[in-house]
């Protein structure tokens, strides 16, 4: 019964090990792409980074495609959960889903910009094979916020002559924006300054689907 036990544990280490050795190759190849750019580096540059052996990273992945694959996969999955939860909450308005959804986009920025920069450049904003490949993914996303807006609309917190989908674009595409313009240091904020421009933000868009007053819609 003990060497039964011993060797599980010896499994449940070699697991671990490999987990780690596995999140180490992918945080290594974040910081690649982020500065070399996905295209202009090669698996030997995630290898170096990492300060592992060249095989290893074919050991866990097939190809660095695989890597960004993975990359992607992981950080959008937490987005529609995220989507998913604000989705389901019942005790707020349609409003404070929309501010939590941008928050959420905000934070995970704030807290890895070079994982946000990579997912950006290389795959959402990029008309290649990773932007198709992952485009059911990214459209889950959309069609996610686009259902939140249409509550909104339904119970006359906001407007109902506007498209659902195209409020969302309006809204994704501010946040995206302003994301790439903090990527290419094109804006500078202190910590405070993000949770206000995520506010503005926000605003503007909820303040254009906001239902107007007779005499507003007639100006």
């Amino acid at each position: 019964m003990a060497s039964a036990r011993g060797a599980g544990r010896v499994v449940s280490t070699r697991r671990e090990n490999a987990a780690d050795k596995r999140r180490v190759i992918l945080d290594a190849a974040i910081r690649v792409f982020a500065r070399e750019g996905f295209h202009r580096c090669r698996v030997s540059d995630i290898a170096r980074e990492a300060n592992v052996a060249y095989g290893l990273v074919y050991h866990y992945f097939r190809s660095k495609d695989e890597v960004l694959d993975t990359l992607f996969t992981e950080r959008w999955t937490l987005l529609l959960e995220a989507i998913a939860a604000e989705s389901r909450r019942t005790d707020c308005s349609a409003r404070d889903k929309l501010q939590a959804v941008a928050a959420f986009i905000v934070d995970s920025y704030r807290n890895d910009p070079h994982l946000m920069k990579v997912i950006i450049v290389e795959v959402t904003r990029a008309a290649n094979t990773f932007g198709r490949a992952h485009l059911a993914e990214i459209r889950q996303a959309y069609e996610s916020i686009s259902a939140i807006v249409a509550t909104g609309q339904e119970d006359g917190t906001f407007r109902s002559d506007i498209a659902p989908d195209f409020a969302t674009l309006c809204f994704y595409g501010a946040i995206e924006q302003l994301l790439t313009a903090w990527i290419f240091d094109e804006i500078t904020m202190s910590p405070a300054e993000y949770d206000q421009a995520c506010e503005m933000l926000v605003d503007t868009i909820c303040n254009g689907l906001a239902v107007r007053t007779q005499a507003q819609a007639q100006v």
